[in-house]
């Protein structure tokens, strides 16, 4: 199984970044798939999910800026993100939950002036 992400960068304020996963090893439409993302120095939190079906759910502090999408004949699953804030700063990782989970190498985002 691999996950590779990809997609961070510095960004200003205000801005938009997309993440991407690129997901193998698996069959891939019939998983859910997860973004989390840690910031320094603080634990790793789920910012968002989407169901095998394409139900998405987001962390509060997310919601209304950040869009999950999976595209399931690419085998990818995607983190739009607009409206971007200082706090939006940290590591993301892309998930796949379950027994095993796995996990890819994180990207990072840095939301900076």
């Amino acid at each position: 199984v691999q996950l590779q992400a990809s997609g961070g960068g510095l960004v200003q304020p205000g801005g938009s970044l997309r993440l991407s996963c690129a997901a193998s090893g698996f069959i891939f439409r019939l998983n859910a798939m997860r973004w989390y993302r840690q910031a320094p120095g603080k634990q790793r939190e789920l910012v968002a999910s989407i169901s095998s079906g394409g139900i998405a759910n987001y962390t509060d502090s997310v919601k209304g800026r950040f869009t999950i999408s999976r595209d399931n004949v690419k085998r990818t699953v995607h983190l739009q993100m607009n409206s971007l804030k200082a706090e939006d700063t940290a590591v993301y990782y892309c998930n796949r939950p379950g027994d095993p989970a796995y996990w890819g190498k994180g990207t990072l985002v840095t939301v900076s002036s």
